[in-house]
């Protein structure tokens, strides 16, 4: 019977680009700045442009959720809440702290091996950039493929940001592998025709991420980087 190792060699040689999410797979985005007061933050400008929305964007402590939700006041009111949240992303990622244990081994891995690569996020590009500078990881990365602006319905899990990855690293959607740890992540790769590989940093993510269809499901971002390094 194969072994989780042997699926992932299986899903990484059948691939020529590998593509990261960011928050989670790369670092945690909201470590330092927890994602429940950007939330609030963000429901707050919510609430003085569009009040009728107040109410649901109290309800969630997602700062996605309450940039999803703005979009039904407007473009205005998106734009307004959008440079918010990425004002607020931007200083989350400034006090993150390191990136994920393995994160690093792995990109340098994939660069090494000669992969295509690119981080494929719901956060925003800037603040991407600004993580992966600040930590000098930036010329590890061929592409930053980040939050489409005015655009929430293109957030993964839509393929679009896959798609554009892919087009940008001029392979086909079908030789990519998305590197993520949500099920949304692995609906996106399922859209785009991508292969994908579940990163549970939580015990209970297992399961959602094998149920979501994930093609095989990692515990640590180390298991990564030594198949990339150890594959021919």
């Amino acid at each position: 019977m194969p072994t989780q190792s042997d699926a992932l060699t299986t899903v990484l040689g059948a691939s020529e680009a590998i593509l990261f999410d960011f928050d989670g797979p790369v670092c945690d985005v909201f470590r330092g700045l927890p994602a429940p007061g950007i939330a609030e933050e963000l429901a707050h400008v919510l609430a003085a442009l569009a009040p009728a929305l107040e109410t649901l964007a109290r309800t969630t402590d997602d700062p996605m959720e309450v940039h999803r939700l703005s979009q039904e006041g407007g473009n205005t009111v998106l734009a307004a809440v959008e440079d918010a949240l990425t004002a607020a992303e931007i200083r989350a990622v400034k006090v993150a702290g390191d990136p994920t244990a393995g994160a690093l081994e792995a990109l340098h891995a994939a660069r090494n091996a000669g992969w295509h690569v690119a981080i494929v996020s719901n956060n925003s590009a800037d603040c991407v950039r600004e993580y992966l500078t600040r930590h000098g990881i930036l010329g590890l990365v061929s592409e930053i493929i980040g939050r489409p602006a005015l655009r929430p319905d293109l957030m993964k899990p839509s393929p679009h940001p896959l798609l554009v990855a892919a087009s940008n690293l001029g392979v086909t959607p079908g030789l990519t592998v998305l590197v993520g740890d949500s099920v949304t992540d692995i609906e996106a790769a399922h859209a785009a025709g991508a292969r994908s590989i579940g990163y549970a940093n939580k015990a209970a993510k297992q399961t959602s991420l094998e149920a979501a269809g994930a093609d095989v499901v990692v515990l640590g971002m180390q298991e990564i980087a030594d198949r990339l390094t150890s594959s021919p």
